[in-house]
């Protein structure tokens, strides 16, 4: 190639190279200053595994805002390229993110935690639709997708998190991962075992809950279980009250469990018709305070309270 072939090609090459170069950046426009990979998760739960078994190696974040529940927002498209740019996504799976089914992200980077026991998916029929919080409307029919409160499938849930991010992590820091998910099984196991000793204690007998949630709990804990559309900050009405009592005829139930703290008048109406409450919190949100784990144990421990 002669000299004037050479300096004709040079701005091509150098254009390449400053597209390669803008390419990279785009690429690694998730990474922040610290270097860290950038993960971006579903719900809370999905959070407490990256951050306890990441630990200082990863960065993770969960935008959804505090007063909404995770599996019916929205987020903006801000939010949305913050997600397709990450360098995991972690997905619980079960159709739990209602946005994710209309926005485009990268496949590559995303991990369904639920994977493993996809074929046990529960399907709810059910045309009833109600609001709470700032989501709008919406319904409960379709696959089950508080999986987690199974604690069974939170440790594969976990341990697929766990794979996902020794996957992007850096160099020598699987060990340390590893330890951290092993510690935080032990954890969800010592809880499953005495969710199992509660649910032979119940032994069958009819509960009722505030809302269609529980199903791989009542399931795996073999709960005999039906639920109403009640929220903890809604007193319910005269109305609701009936379609209670309706229930209970065929499904006579002493304790309601609650997704969070009732309204006092909420409980005084239960009890006036012979139904206590407890709250077995699913924490598909950041918790007021402390985390998963402690959450997960004032829940087991308001059932052994109640069914000792």
């Amino acid at each position: 190639m002669n000299r004037r072939h050479s300096l004709l090609l040079l701005p091509l090459v150098l254009l390449a190279s400053c597209g390669k170069e803008n390419q990279a950046r785009l690429n690694s426009a998730s990474v922040s200053k610290s270097g860290k990979p950038q993960v971006y998760v579903a719900n809370y739960p999905l959070k407490y595994f990256a951050e306890r078994i990441g630990g200082n190696h990863v960065e993770v974040h969960f935008p959804a805002p505090g007063d909404e529940d995770p599996a019916f927002w929205q987020p903006d498209d801000a939010t949305i390229a913050k997600y397709q740019s990450a360098d995991l996504i972690l997905m619980n799976g079960a159709t739990y993110s209602k946005w994710a089914e209309k926005a485009t992200l990268p496949e590559a980077k995303i991990t369904d935690t639920s994977t493993a026991f996809a074929d046990k998916f529960i399907e709810i029929k059910s045309d009833t639709t109600h609001s709470h919080g700032p989501g709008g409307e919406h319904s409960h029919a379709g696959t089950a997708f508080t999986t987690w409160i199974d604690l069974q499938q939170a440790i594969q849930q976990a341990s697929a998190v766990s794979d996902a991010l020794q996957a992007v992590a850096p160099v020598g820091s699987s060990e340390s991962m590893k330890a951290a998910f092993t510690a935080l099984k032990g954890d969800l196991e010592s809880l499953d075992q005495r969710l199992l000793a509660v649910g032979k204690r119940i032994n069958g007998a009819p509960l009722v809950a505030s809302h269609p949630v529980y199903h791989y709990f009542a399931r795996h804990y073999s709960l005999n279980l039906q639920s109403v559309l009640w929220e903890p900050e809604t007193v319910p009405d005269d109305k609701a009250i009936e379609d209670l009592k309706a229930i209970l005829a065929k499904h006579p139930a002493k304790w309601m469990i609650w997704e969070g703290e009732p309204a006092k008048e909420s409980v005084a109406k239960l009890d006036a018709i012979g139904v206590k409450s407890l709250v077995f919190d699913p924490c598909g949100n950041v918790p007021d305070s402390g985390d998963f784990i402690t959450v997960m144990k004032a829940n087991v421990e308001a059932l052994e309270k109640a069914f000792q």
